[in-house]
């Protein structure tokens, strides 16, 4: 609760984005493997997307994002109490990118790793809005950093998955809404999972259940890259947006129709598609950046706000609902006033 016994809000207060300046075209990955510009278009959407030069880390990426989030937030980072990394791609085994993201910025302020894959953001959208709405904290940073690159399959056997991904990070800040005259603020996260399906989209190897983490039969078969059952990832994202969107607009007690703007995880374009099509979304108010950028993971939600956000789209009043589905499985949506 809040002063006086009033219910505290939590809101958006500031966004930001990095992405590596390396643009890897349809036709780049045609040197690599076989495949080619045609199909990779008309199975996912995707032109292009940006993978890190040698030497760029996520960290390197947070940082830049975060930065721009804590200036149009208007503070400094020295005055966040939280950071939330979500990310499947971390810099090390461990500690997680998080600290290597706070040794940016000094001091002692907690810090933590969220593995929800490509859902990871609305899940710790959903956190940061508890760490503040329950009074602990005042100011938490969530920052979304994705280095796909470095661990893919870029033989012909990879291709499958190898096409889809791009590195990226993106942020925001969520801090307390203290004007009771301004109605901004979260007005819901609903989270689902479903780990039955976690072999669906998953890496084999590197893992604690093995005795080694990695040896050479392990790299001969090739698994430690990532594996798709690609129809049934479809199949399932399809159906579980549509659901967990209507599920969070009827916790937010809005309709459809007043959503002024609705931003997918961006790992389809035809999945996304499929979904403003089934859901009746007029297309002027579904944003894609998936054909420039890839599947950036739990970045890719981060970066359409901050884009929103240059668009000028994210004008104070406006209704957002963000809504992913990733590895696991994992889904949620969000309700969002700006």
């Amino acid at each position: 609760m809040g002063i006086g016994g009033r219910r505290m809000r939590a809101r958006i207060s500031g966004t930001g984005m990095c992405l590596p300046e390396r643009r890897v075209t349809n036709k780049d990955l045609e040197v690599m493997m076989e495949t080619s510009d045609e199909w990779i278009v008309q199975r996912s959407g995707i032109r292009e997307r940006r993978w890190v030069s040698e030497g760029e880390t996520p960290a390197d990426l947070a940082e830049v994002a975060s930065r721009t989030a804590c200036e149009r937030a208007g503070i400094d980072p020295e005055e966040l109490d939280c950071i939330i990394v979500p990310t499947l791609s971390s810099q090390y085994e461990f500690p997680g990118t998080s600290f290597f993201l706070q040794e940016r910025f000094g001091g002692t302020v907690p810090c933590f790793d969220l593995r929800a894959q490509c859902t990871g953001f609305i899940y710790s959208l959903s956190i940061a809005n508890a760490l503040v709405i329950s009074g602990q904290y005042q100011r938490v940073l969530v920052c979304g950093a994705e280095v796909h690159s470095t661990g893919l399959d870029k033989s012909t056997e990879g291709r499958d998955v190898t096409v889809l991904f791009g590195d990226g990070a993106g942020a925001i800040v969520v801090e307390a809404a203290e004007d009771d005259s301004n109605p901004a603020g979260i007005l819901d996260v609903t989270l689902h999972a479903q780990g039955k399906y976690a072999k669906k989209l998953w890496v084999p190897w590197g893992s604690a259940l093995f005795p080694e983490r990695l040896n050479a039969d392990a790299l001969d078969e090739r698994l430690h890259f990532p594996r798709m059952d690609g129809r049934h990832v479809f199949k399932n994202a399809v159906t579980r947006m549509p659901e967990v969107m209507a599920e969070s607009l009827d916790a937010a007690g809005v309709k459809k129709p007043d959503i002024d703007l609705f931003l997918f995880h961006q790992a389809n374009l035809r999945i996304n598609e499929f979904v403003a099509n089934a859901a009746e979304i007029p297309a002027e108010k579904v944003r894609n950046n998936i054909q420039r950028y890839g599947n950036c993971s739990a970045a890719s939600i981060p970066i359409l706000l901050s884009e929103a956000h240059d668009e000028g789209l994210l004008e104070p009043g406006k209704l957002v609902c963000l809504t992913g589905f990733g590895s696991g499985f994992s889904w949620g949506s969000a309700v969002v006033r700006f």
